[in-house]
């Protein structure tokens, strides 16, 4: 929604700053449940995607990714909505496309979670190990890309700090409020509560890809 106001080349940077923090928040709380044998596999793939995403930030025609990858998430969405998959944990070897897309996808336009999310709800079933984990990634996954930033200058624009200062309080709340709504969710419906998110996310790329 704010690559709507605002230049893509401030919102990815600027995003990445305040999720890199909710990481490290929530890391620290629940880092005993972090299951590190389904991030390894997923990490030599997305530092791949994320030297290729940072690399093709600037000129790359945005429109034809952003309705792929919108469309991608979708299908998953109603997926998990429906209940539409199996139970069967899904194979490791989906870490490969999954690493690629959601390191190249997060270093464009900061949405990388949605690849990473379906493959790990397809691996973890216990919402709390899964939440976990997806924190653990985003703190490895999301420190690269910061470093990254920096070197290319992104993280050095005008008013990135100023803005990042001004939605912090915004950025606690909001973790707040999931968190106790997470409490309160079963397994399954912490899955239907995903292909919800999925649904909406593959929606919002849509539509930046072209509103």
């Amino acid at each position: 929604m704010l690559a709507h106001l605002l230049p893509l080349q401030f919102v990815v940077p600027f995003i990445l700053l305040l999720d890199f923090t909710a990481s490290v928040m929530m890391g620290h709380q629940a880092k005993q449940h972090v299951n590190w044998k389904e991030i390894r596999p997923l990490l030599p793939f997305s530092l791949i995607g994320i030297g290729l995403g940072v690399a093709l930030l600037i000129n790359l025609p945005k429109e034809p990714l952003l309705t792929g990858l919108g469309v991608f998430v979708m299908v998953f969405g109603v997926r998990n909505l429906l209940n539409l998959h199996s139970d069967k944990p899904a194979s490791q070897w989906w870490a490969i496309p999954a690493g690629l897309s959601g390191g190249t996808v997060g270093a464009l336009f900061g949405t990388g979670g949605p690849p990473f999310i379906i493959y790990l709800s397809h691996r973890l079933r216990d919402k709390v190990e899964l939440r976990a984990t997806f924190s653990g990634l985003f703190l490895i996954d999301g420190g690269v890309r910061l470093i990254t930033f920096l070197i290319t200058g992104l993280l050095l624009q005008p008013g990135l700090l100023l803005a990042y200062i001004g939605a912090l309080p915004i950025m606690v709340l909001g973790l707040k409020i999931g968190h106790k709504v997470h409490l309160g969710l079963t397994n399954a419906q912490m899955l239907k509560l995903i292909g919800a998110l999925l649904l909406v996310s593959g929606a919002s790329l849509l539509w930046k890809a072209w509103a």
